[in-house]
């Protein structure tokens, strides 16, 4: 475990990041110990919705309030494979356990489970993830390139993706806008 330990962290980034892919994104930290962390960005969707992903997986997807839910821009490390965040009432074969809520699953069985009706009560899917090297995570916590604050489950899956960022910097007592850097207008 490092000095800190930021599992079950968001990871917010700071508003002068306003380029790349990390600009303006709010990364929940799935594991974070003295190899690195890993993360996965909660509030990028792409234009696929999980009914897109599904049929081009082959996986059939019965319910139809399911078949809108985004698909998330997880982070820029293999973008081609899926991602579940999810609650921890059923293990599944290639599952980490964050905490005893939360849990990430990297193997086909979650999404078949989903399809059929199946999975987790709470969930969102990505492609892709956020990888930190040992002490780059820290480093960069140190640079002010991202705020932390401990995670909140109602935020990941109660709010539109649109708010998260802003309730994350809520829970620091913080308004995002008034960080953000006038642009200045004529």
């Amino acid at each position: 475990m490092s000095k800190f330990d930021l599992t079950h962290h968001f990871l917010i980034a700071m508003p002068a990041m306003q380029e790349g892919f990390f600009a303006g994104t709010l990364t929940y930290i799935c594991e974070h110990d003295e190899n690195g962390a890993l993360g996965l960005v909660v509030n990028r969707p792409v234009s696929l919705t999980l009914a897109d992903m599904f049929s081009q997986i082959k996986i059939p997807l019965h319910d139809p309030l399911l078949a809108k839910m985004p698909v998330y821009a997880g982070g820029p490390v293999q973008v081609e494979r899926g991602f579940v965040l999810h609650d921890t009432k059923k293990d599944w074969q290639s599952t980490l356990r964050i905490n005893d809520g939360l849990a990430m699953t990297t193997s086909k069985d979650i999404l078949e489970a989903i399809g059929e009706g199946e999975g987790p009560d709470s969930f969102l899917v990505t492609l892709g993830y956020a990888g930190w090297e040992q002490g780059q995570l820290e480093h960069e916590i140190n640079e002010n390139i991202w705020l932390t604050v401990p995670a909140d489950e109602h935020i990941l899956f109660a709010l539109p993706p649109e708010e998260r960022l802003a309730a994350a910097m809520a829970l620091l007592g913080v308004n995002y806008s008034m960080l953000v850097e006038d642009a200045g207008h004529a």
